[in-house]
C-alpha cells in the first residue's frame, strides 16, 4: 500500500518523463525541419531571381522559370476560392443553424467527416470521370480549380461548423428576444463573430489545395507548357479574347513543375525544383500569416 507521499512522487516521477520525452521528440522534429529548410534554402536561393520568375520553363536548367507554373496555381486558387469558400460557408451555416437534427442530417455530418480524410487523388479520379469526361470541361483551369475545391470543401464545412459553434448560445437568444429573424441573426451576429476562425480554416483549407499534385496529375494537368492563358479582352489572332476563355485553357502548378525537374538527371534542375519550392512555401507561410492577422484584427474588433 503505497503512502500519500509515494503517490504524488511517482506521479511526479511520471511528469517529469513525459516532459523529457515530449521534448526530446519535439526537437528531433524540429531539427529534422531545420536540416530539410537549410538544404532547400541552400540549393534554391542561389537560383531564385527575376529572370526565373519570368521566365517559361526550359529544358536547359539555367534558362528554365516557373512562369507558367505560378500563374497556373494562381488561377487555379482563385478558381478553387471561389467555388470552396460560398458553398463551404453556406452548408456549414444551414448544418448548424437551419438543418433539424434527425439522423439524416447526422449521417451527412458523418460522410463530411470522413470526406475530409479522403486521399487526394481519390477526387481527381473523381473528376476525371465527372468534369473532364462526362461534363467536357477537359484539362483546364476549370477542371483543376474545381477538383482541389471539391478536396477542401469538407474542410471548408467543418471550419464553418466550429466556429459558429464557438458562438455562445446568449448570443442568438438576445437577437431573437429584440425580434431578429435567423437570417438576421445569421447574417448580423454569428458570420461577423465567426468570421475569424472561418477565416483561419479557408486558408488552411487553401494553404493544403496550392501543394496538391496527385488530383491535378489524374486529371491531366501538363508538366511543361510555355504559354500563359489569354488575357480577358485582349487580341488574338484578330479576335478579343471572351472574360472567362482563360478558364478552359490548359495549365500546369508549382508542384507539377517541381515534379517535373526533380525526375530530370543532374543538380541543375534540382537546383530549379528547389527554388521552386521556396516560393511555394513562401506562398503558403503568407496565406497562414493573413489568416493569423485576420484573426487577431478580428478578435480585438469583435466583443461579446
Amino acid at each position: 500500500m503505497l503512502t500519500t507521499e509515494q503517490v504524488i512522487a511517482k506521479g511526479r516521477l511520471h511528469d517529469r518523463v513525459f516532459f523529457l520525452v515530449g521534448l526530446t521528440l519535439t526537437i528531433i522534429c524540429l531539427g529534422t525541419l531545420a536540416v530539410l529548410l537549410y538544404n532547400l534554402l541552400a540549393a534554391g536561393l542561389p537560383r531564385l531571381n527575376l529572370d526565373f520568375l519570368t521566365s517559361f520553363p526550359s529544358r536547359r536548367a539555367a534558362k528554365a522559370g516557373i512562369l507558367s507554373a505560378w500563374v497556373g496555381s494562381v488561377l487555379v486558387m482563385l478558381v478553387t476560392a471561389a467555388t470552396a469558400i460560398p458553398l463551404g460557408v453556406a452548408a456549414g451555416v444551414y448544418l448548424e443553424e437551419y438543418a433539424r437534427k434527425n439522423w439524416f442530417t447526422s449521417l451527412i455530418e458523418v460522410n463530411i467527416a470522413n470526406l475530409a480524410g479522403v486521399p487526394s487523388i481519390i477526387y481527381g479520379l473523381m473528376a476525371l470521370g465527372l468534369l473532364v469526361y462526362q461534363f467536357r470541361f477537359g484539362q483546364s483551369i476549370l477542371t483543376g480549380g474545381v477538383t482541389l475545391a471539391f478536396l477542401i470543401l469538407p474542410i471548408v464545412i467543418v471550419a464553418t461548423r466550429e466556429a459558429i459553434r464557438a458562438i455562445p448560445q446568449h448570443m442568438r437568444e438576445a437577437a431573437y428576444a429584440l425580434g431578429a429573424t435567423r437570417w438576421q441573426v445569421v447574417k448580423d451576429h454569428l458570420l461577423p463573430y465567426s468570421s475569424g476562425g472561418i477565416s483561419t480554416g479557408v486558408i488552411i483549407a487553401l494553404s493544403r489545395a496550392i501543394g496538391e499534385t496527385a488530383p491535378l496529375v489524374t486529371i491531366g494537368a501538363l508538366t511543361y507548357i510555355a504559354f500563359l492563358p489569354p488575357a480577358p479582352f485582349s487580341t488574338v489572332e484578330g479576335r478579343v479574347v471572351g472574360p472567362t476563355e482563360w478558364l478552359m485553357s490548359p495549365f500546369t502548378v508549382l508542384p507539377i513543375q517541381m515534379f517535373n525537374w526533380v525526375s530530370r538527371p543532374g543538380d541543375d534542375f534540382a537546383a530549379n525544383a528547389a527554388a521552386a519550392g521556396i516560393v511555394l512555401m513562401a506562398a503558403t507561410l503568407s496565406m497562414n500569416l493573413v489568416a493569423i492577422v485576420i484573426r487577431a484584427r478580428v478578435r480585438r474588433r469583435v466583443k461579446w
